[in-house]
């Protein structure tokens, strides 16, 4: 098949080659389940996963018995939203999030504020930012949690981590963090941080598989587990363990600890040139501010129809109008209308997501032909 130029890396990102080659055996040679203690079959697998754990834990900096396998960051979500509610059931309970997070993070807190708990949904500036001082003032006494992204995954904006961090330990409060667009892309520390998510396919690594850190040693206490049948990652998760997908997952970390600094940078300066040229066009604007990952760029072409925008560019270049659990929907995207875009404007912005395989020639034909469409469609 002719694929379009792939710009669309906050979507989903290929598996590296090495990440294929190490899953491999996996399937075949080496197919024992990691829970059969009495045999070489389930020893050689435990060791595969264990390392895999040990890979995943040194690029967040957290300990490998603080790594709990999932399958993907939407049930790590799950997991430490719903079962934080679980483990205070009959209590009164708060939580704080911003309405510009993923609706993993959106639709679940929906979820448990129809079981009875207050959520607060932070709103953000035109920017896409929060105010940490209306952070502040929103916590009570029974605030349980925190939840806000590293990054977002349409606009790559940055919450200031740190100062959260700082605001959820002085307070004593779990401060969940949706890392699943910054891990691997970017320098990600769980240090100060209690529960974090995150996701193979979004570092290089298979589908299906993801990860929450939970903070160890700490007063704070752990999520109850959601789903039950035999026990396994300490009790948080059961079910029997995908050990090819976890053996991806850590390989793909372990190439990111070594590739993702210099591939920032080099990204960075691919997004620019893409954002010199698409924004000299009239009536185009960036969604956001530079305090985002070097590798994303959301971009508003007004005087256009949205869907036809999108399904033109699309035929040479892939990209997306928003998160992609969403693409499909005619809606304006929840992050921009968050910003203050109008309906039609937000349909009309185009995410573009850079990657470890694009190339200058790639950006410069994709550049030629977005601005091709977009003179066509405004005639």
């Amino acid at each position: 098949m002719n694929y379009p130029i792939y710009l669309d890396y906050n979507a989903t990102t290929p598996c590296a080659p090495e990440v294929v080659e190490a899953m491999i055996p996996w399937f075949g040679a080496h197919f024992g389940n990691a829970a059969s203690k009495s045999h070489a079959y389930g020893w050689v697998a435990e060791n595969a996963v264990e390392q895999a754990r040990e890979q995943l834990a040194n690029l967040i900096g957290a300990h490998a018995k603080e790594i709990i396998f999932t399958s993907g960051a939407t049930e790590a979500i799950n997991l430490a939203i719903k079962g934080t509610f679980a483990l205070h059931s009959g209590e009164k309970q708060h939580y704080i999030t911003c309405v510009t997070e993923h609706k993993a993070v959106l639709d679940t807190m929906k979820a448990i504020e129809e079981a009875g708990a207050e959520v607060t949904y932070l709103p953000v500036d035109r920017k896409g930012h929060i105010s940490i001082s209306e952070l502040r003032s929103t916590i009570l006494p029974y605030t349980k949690m925190i939840c806000l992204m590293w990054a977002n995954n349409e606009t790559g904006m940055l919450h200031p981590i740190e100062e959260i961090k700082v605001l959820a330990e002085e307070n004593n409060i779990i401060f969940l963090c949706d890392a699943v667009q910054a891990a691997g892309k970017s320098s990600v520390s769980v240090d100060g941080i209690h529960l974090m998510a995150i996701s193979a396919h979004k570092l290089y690594g298979p589908k299906g598989i993801g990860a929450l850190y939970v903070r160890h040693n700490h007063s704070l206490p752990k999520p109850l587990a959601q789903i039950h049948g035999g026990g396994h990652e300490k009790g948080f998760r059961s079910g029997t363990l995908n050990v090819p997908a976890i053996i991806g997952f850590g390989k793909a970390a372990e190439l990111r600890m070594s590739e993702m600094k210099e591939e920032s940078v080099r990204l960075g300066k691919l997004r620019n040139l893409l954002e010199d040229k698409l924004l000299s066009v009239p009536d185009t604007k960036l969604n956001g501010s530079q305090d985002r990952l070097s590798h994303v760029s959301n971009i508003a072409v007004g005087g256009v129809e949205g869907e036809v925008l999108l399904r033109k560019i699309c035929q040479k270049v892939a990209v997306s109008s928003g998160s992609a659990c969403t693409s499909i929907s005619p809606k304006p995207s929840h992050v921009l209308e968050a910003m203050g875009l109008d309906a039609d404007l937000g349909r009309s912005s185009i995410r573009f997501s850079l990657g470890k395989n694009t190339t200058r020639q790639e950006v410069i034909d994709a550049v030629d032909w977005v601005m091709k469409v977009v003179g066509e469609l405004r005639g």
